[in-house]
């Protein structure tokens, strides 16, 4: 069986890729089927149809041949074989006593018009073949018009418009069917390619995020270490205590966003919760180790955000006072407010630095701090704005909604709760 089936399914192949020897073969099988009934007296006027009763003229053997052959184009020029193949039926039905069944190359014309044509074309050629073919067979038939001969002519036509409709509506079915799993499969590529862009795009703002802050409180402490050594070592190993607790505060948190990046299988990620403003202080305490002051104002500390609203927060205050202490100059200060209005959180931080460095504004073009903040507000539905002070400092305020539904990177929850200044 396994064979036999395994041969079937090759013929088939090889007959779908050559469809010209397959409509060669059929027209074969057409005409002998045609010569065959040429023999047959189908109604001797009792009993079976008797075969060898009658032998068909060479002019009807012509018309056959010619039949026969037109359906070998019949993929090609399905209108013209139809037209071809429904005059030599109608000639032989008027010329020809008695008539052979030219008609059959007709009928499988027509199926081929109706199998590879819309509806309502099927309907108008087939309606007037039938009706052409029938009164041809009635009119100029050597039998009575009401004969079942005549009547076969109507029914075999009529099917074979039918079975074609009926192929064609299948063939369209299974192309629907097929198109749409390919827009599907399409799809679901296209919302996996997005999901991968936009989580290392997540991934990229958390890494910068982490490693700008922490670099630059490294760079800083490691100077005031190298500069009081010889004076005030004291001072230098507090600024050096200052080095080895940000370098730990960078490792974890790499480590935290790094895991997220693990493989099944891999050792078990951590399962530290990601930082919000439950732990600001600790944050605002690292810079002001660093020399820079920061003052901290929050309204409503009992009132949680939600998880990615609460991160978000926590990152952009973060990204923030980091480019005060890289761009503001000595002797700068920082002002951080939170504040609860209404359905939205506004995070504000001020400085009123010099501009030793260069502004965040004018050096955006090849950083990514305000980008990265700006991205993730903009994930959460909320607006950011920065810029130069009037007067002098730079300023950052973000807007966001505390009903954001956006899910926290690293966390299962759609709309999660954490402590908080707010």
């Amino acid at each position: 069986m396994t064979i036999l089936g395994t041969g079937q399914v090759r013929a088939r192949r090889w007959l779908r890729g050559h469809p010209l020897a397959f409509d060669a073969a059929l027209a074969v099988v057409v005409l002998a089927c045609m010569i065959c009934a040429s023999f047959t007296e189908p109604n001797p006027g009792h009993g079976r149809p008797v075969f060898g009763a009658r032998v068909p003229a060479p002019s009807s053997v012509l018309l056959m041949v010619l039949g026969a052959g037109a359906l070998v184009l019949r993929r090609r020029r399905p209108m013209a074989v139809l037209v071809v193949t429904g005059l030599l039926s109608v000639v032989e039905f008027l010329l020809m006593d008695p008539p052979a069944p030219v008609v059959m190359s007709a009928v499988v014309a027509l199926f081929t018009v109706a199998a590879r044509t819309d509806r309502p074309t099927t309907w108008r050629v087939g309606l007037l073949t039938m009706g052409g073919l029938a009164m041809a067979a009635m009119v100029a038939g050597p039998t009575p018009w009401y004969s079942q001969e005549n009547l076969g002519v109507l029914a075999w036509t009529g099917l074979a418009g039918a079975a074609g409709d009926a192929v064609r509506s299948r063939r369209a079915f299974i192309d629907a069917i097929r198109e749409r799993a390919e827009r599907a499969e399409r799809t679901r590529e296209e919302e996996a390619r997005r999901r991968v862009a936009e989580e290392r795009l997540r991934i990229a703002r958390d890494l910068h995020d982490v490693v700008a802050h922490h670099i630059a409180l490294v760079n800083v402490q490691a100077g005031v270490a190298a500069h009081v050594m010889d004076k005030r070592p004291d001072q230098a190993k507090e600024a050096l205590a200052h080095v080895r607790e940000a370098s730990r505060s960078a490792l974890n948190e790499l480590r935290t966003t790094v895991g997220l990046l693990r493989q099944t299988g891999d050792p078990e990620a951590p399962t530290e919760p990601a930082p919000g403003l439950a732990v600001l202080e600790t944050l605002v305490g690292t810079f002001r180790n660093a020399g820079l002051p920061v003052e901290v104002a929050c309204t409503d500390p009992d009132s949680p955000l939600p998880a990615a609203v609460d991160l978000a927060a926590y990152r952009i205050i973060q990204e923030a006072l980091t480019n005060v202490r890289k761009h503001a100059g000595a002797g700068a200060k920082a002002e951080v407010s939170v504040v609860r209005v209404g359905e939205t959180a506004e995070v504000t931080v001020l400085d009123d630095g010099t501009g030793a460095g260069p502004l965040p504004a004018q050096a955006d073009s090849g950083r990514h701090g305000l980008i990265g903040m700006r991205e993730r507000v903009t994930a959460l539905g909320g607006t950011l704005t920065a810029g130069p002070r009037y007067g002098g400092g730079f300023r950052v305020h973000a807007i966001l909604p505390v009903t954001s539904r956006t899910r926290a990177p690293g966390r299962p929850g759609a709309v999660g709760t954490t402590g908080g200044c707010v």
